[in-house]
């Protein structure tokens, strides 16, 4: 049970810490120094019972002249990590004078896996930029006071509600995006308990072992909350953690808390820093389950090289299935995660990511993102999507949607995908407080009113079950022929000579003045050849591009001019104008050409026939319009809110009128008022 009261009050302690230290640095700064210090409080309180033990287990290690001291150090401490320091916050402080010292020195005796954190922090040098703003001991004191900032008294889902708010609270104040590093506790334990339920051999006290995987990591929330909740639903369970993070603050934080969270260390040695789409960490390693919430519309240029090469190799590689917008990067997780799953043959493998509306319908048949979503369909990975309510994340209130995907449905379910629209207000609860564009939260109430409707899977208001061949279209490419008529108007051959082949006809590129210059007049005397033949010509409108064509070769034989491709070809589009009254333009195969500016496509549902939708409704509208068999493709998109649209008819004009009169009512008495 989380003590949202102490949470709150711990938080709002070390927002003023932030607040009072804030002269002498940036807005940006402040964070930097709080989040490493609240991370060394809450190791120095770890480690607090056992310290005296830790100390003498290291004396006693140094007169046997033992040099591999790690394994015993950590069985003293009671965790996968110790520090060897005499020092701690009491005696720190007791030596103010020497704090910039000693401090140092206490972060030095850390093992190494805590050491690398406060490194990545770059706890040292803000350490130094504290004393020189004559800040550190008043920082460091504030953190002592256990009547304020007890971190002891936290479980690990308070914790991670402390860094989680602390870290939307500075990215507030700097405008930046929160959502690239944590997700709502609510809304992850929605989706742990969503993807549990399909995993049937979890429950029922079963001696089983999972491996879980967040390629997002963040701070651990979503590794930590599977790991609690599978705990509470089989004890029995062993539950093995991965997670993969580019950002080393979140990065830092995580790894703490997987550090004092497993004394065994085995989970903080999973938890790896760098880009999962360029590094992968864990590329030879399949995982039972997989969950994610990377960040939304992500430009993942800056990986552009890596995924490409990756890409190449083909089904051996992650990205295979198709490359999304620039803007898409959520999508590459979403593979990346795919390639992980197990080998279905062996076991079940699950996946539950977050995504926001773009996923489900951007990119037309043949695209990235179409491409993506046709695989994950036509290789029947997708279980389900449930839409959740707005406003439910720190940093912005757009709709959210789960995905979860299953590489081993059950037998009933194969060819199936459920939508399950979570929307509504049944679904959520007002918060008595917004924190950021969070202000409204899924309740464990709300939280099994959706978990039992998923589990029905019962089609009705708010859930709707389809094939994934639903989803599927023929986008066909609609052509209708180019009809144009020709004329040798004043106008149409003023368009000629503005004709960049034309122009081009008295130009020379020649070093050599002379002969740049002959070249230049007798392109001009070509020029005029070339209008002279055009004027012999009738400037009657002829409106058979075959006709036309044939006086054109007679007029210039007769008149002995060559004409050159481009030439002939600039003559024919300046001089040509578009004619629905005109004989169509044929081929050199006496087939139609198609007119560019007239074509069209279509999506034809995969379930129907082609050629019958073509007959129904379009032939009846073009009667020369023909498909282009040659350029249809397949697509597919997931349109989630037009499969759940209602109707809502609009208010009657006497309710409308009656309320403009009373707003118009109470205008007249405000102005009123003011006078």
């Amino acid at each position: 049970m989380t003590n949202t009261a102490n949470v709150s009050s711990i938080v709002g302690f070390l927002w003023q810490i932030a607040e009072k230290s804030r002269s002498g640095f940036s807005k940006n700064e402040n964070q930097k120094f709080i989040l490493p210090f609240t991370v060394l409080r809450r190791f120095d309180y770890a480690l607090e019972p056992t310290k005296e033990k830790v100390l003498t287990q290291e004396k006693t290690l140094k007169e046997r002249g033992l040099e591999n001291r790690h394994d015993a150090l950590c069985q003293a401490s009671g965790f996968s990590f110790y520090n060897t320091s005499r020092y701690n916050f009491d005696t720190l402080l007791d030596d103010p004078d020497n704090l910039k010292t000693n401090l140092p020195l206490y972060l030095r005796s850390f093992s190494p896996n805590v050491a690398e954190i406060f490194e990545r922090f770059d706890f040292f040098h803000w350490i130094d930029r504290l004393d020189e703003v004559n800040r550190l001991y008043h920082v460091m004191s504030e953190f002592n006071r256990r009547d304020r900032c007890d971190l002891s008294s936290l479980n690990n889902h308070e914790m991670g509600y402390v860094f989680e708010h602390l870290i939307r609270q500075f990215n507030e104040a700097i405008d930046e995006n929160p959502g690239e590093h944590y997700t709502p506790r609510d809304a992850i334990t929605l989706l742990v308990k969503l993807v549990a339920t399909l995993d049937t051999d979890l429950a029922g006290g079963k001696l089983v072992s999972r491996t879980v995987a967040d390629c997002c990591v963040g701070t651990g929330g979503i590794l930590s909350i599977f790991k609690d909740e599978i705990a509470t639903l089989n004890p029995n369970a062993r539950i093995f953690l991965y997670g993969q993070e580019l950002n080393p603050q979140t990065w830092a934080i995580c790894l703490s808390d997987m550090l004092i969270t497993d004394p065994s260390g085995e989970s903080a040695n999973n938890i790896r820093l760098g880009s999962t789409l360029s590094n992968d960490h864990f590329e030879n390693m399949r995982f039972d389950f997989q969950f994610a919430n990377p960040p939304y519309g992500m430009d993942w240029t800056v990986d552009e090289q890596a995924v490409l090469r990756e890409a190449k190799r083909g089904s051996n590689g992650r990205f295979s299935l198709g490359r999304p917008g620039k803007k898409m990067g959520e999508l590459l997780f979403l593979q990346h995660m795919i390639a992980h799953m197990t080998d279905p043959t062996d076991k079940p493998s699950y996946i539950g990511i977050f995504l926001n509306g773009s996923p489900l319908f951007t990119g037309e048949a043949g695209s990235g993102e179409s491409e993506i979503r046709r695989w994950i369909l036509e290789k029947d990975l997708l279980d389900s999507i449930i839409a959740l309510p707005e406003q439910i994340f720190y940093n912005t209130s757009i709709a959210t949607y789960l995905w979860i995907l299953s590489n081993k449905k059950p037998k009933e379910r194969g060819g199936k995908v459920m939508l399950m629209d979570a929307s509504g207000e049944k679904f959520w609860s007002p918060m008595r407080k917004s924190l950021g564009a969070k202000r409204r939260e899924i309740t464990e109430e709300r939280q099994d009113t959706i978990l039992e409707l998923f589990k029905s899977r019962l089609p009705g208001e708010h859930l709707k079950i389809f094939d994934t061949t639903d989803f599927g279209y023929h986008r066909i490419q609609v052509e209708r022929p180019l009809k144009l008529n020709f004329s040798t108007s004043e106008d149409r051959l003023e368009n000629l000579e503005e004709s960049t082949p034309f122009k081009k006809l008295a130009t020379s590129k020649k070093r050599d003045e002379k002969a740049r210059k002959e070249q230049e007049t007798a392109g001009r005397q070509q020029q005029d050849q070339i209008i002279d033949v055009l004027k012999s010509l009738t400037n009657e409108i002829v409106k058979d591009r075959e006709v036309f064509q044939t006086q054109l070769v007679e007029a210039f034989k007769v008149a002995d001019v060559k004409l050159t491709a481009p030439i002939r070809k600039a003559i024919l589009a300046a001089l040509s104008e578009r004619d629905e009254t005109a004989e169509p333009c044929l081929n050199s195969d006496g087939s139609p050409e198609p007119d560019p500016a007239l074509r069209d496509h279509e999506n034809v549902p995969l379930k129907e026939d082609v050629d019958e939708y073509f007959q129904l409704e379009v032939v009846p509208h073009v009667s020369d319009a023909w498909i282009d068999h040659d350029k249809t493709k397949i697509g597919y998109e997931i349109p989630f809110n037009r499969h759940f649209y209602v109707f809502k008819p609009p208010r009657e004009l006497d309710e409308i009128d009656e309320e403009l009169k009373g707003v118009t009512d109470r205008l007249v008495e405000m102005i009123g008022e003011l006078s």
